[in-house]
Order: structure tokens, then C-alpha cells, then sequence
């Protein structure tokens, strides 16, 4: 399975999530609204991977802790967002099913994070 096809499918097995072309890439929206992952095939610069919005602070620790696999993408990364290379290491597809998930929950309403989180805990 390609790169492509398999962050798809992480994607789109959020709630509420769907996929369309932004800027000439897949692009994944929740509520076909607020943009969590867009797909980077070499469109923006010479990388191929992917750019996702991050919790404050965690783009910049991952960037600083493995700057081969991950980087601050063109255009977004001034507002926390995380560029992740799909072409530079063995590709640990849990690691980077809870990137998007993650990614998932700096922009989703609260409402929709519930259902993959659970029940808030007094």
C-alpha cells in the first residue's frame, strides 16, 4: 500500500473528516471546514510527506529531537503546524497514526474529540 493510500485511511477514519484537493494536494478537513492534514508530494519543495496541525510547542520538539524526519513546512509552520517526511526512514505508520490524530484534536470542537477520546473525566 502506498504512502498516499495509507494516510488516507487514517484520515478518513475520523469523525467527521473528509478529503479534497487545497493548493493542488489531498487535503483532509473536518466538517469540509478546518484543514488538519494536507499531503506534500514534492509540491512546495523538495520533500515528500506530509504537514499536520500540532499541539502547541510539540512541532518544535520533534523538529529539534529528528530534523531528517521532521520539519517546520513552508507557509504553516509559523502556526505550530508539523511537516512529517514519508521518504527518509522506515515509515512507522502507528507513530504517525497518532501524529494525525493528534493533529485531529489541536482542531476539531471538543464535541468530535469526544468521540475518539471518550467522556471527559470529572
Amino acid at each position: 500500500m502506498d504512502a498516499l493510500t495509507r494516510l488516507r485511511e487514517i484520515c478518513l477514519a475520523l469523525p467527521e473528516t473528509n478529503e479534497r484537493l487545497s493548493h493542488g494536494e489531498p487535503t483532509w478537513f473536518i466538517r469540509d471546514k478546518k484543514t488538519f492534514v494536507t499531503f506534500s508530494d514534492h509540491h512546495h519543495d523538495d520533500r515528500f510527506g506530509f504537514w499536520c496541525a500540532a499541539p502547541p510547542g510539540e512541532a518544535r520538539t520533534l523538529v529539534e529531537a529528528d530534523p531528517e524526519r521532521f520539519f517546520v513546512p513552508p507557509y504553516v509552520g509559523h502556526r505550530g503546524w508539523l511537516g512529517v517526511r514519508l521518504d527518509v526512514h522506515p515509515v512507522d505508520w502507528d507513530e504517525i497514526g497518532e501524529l494525525v490524530v493528534d493533529a485531529y484534536r489541536t482542531v476539531a470542537p471538543k464535541r468530535l474529540t469526544a468521540l475518539i477520546d471518550g467522556p471527559a473525566k470529572p
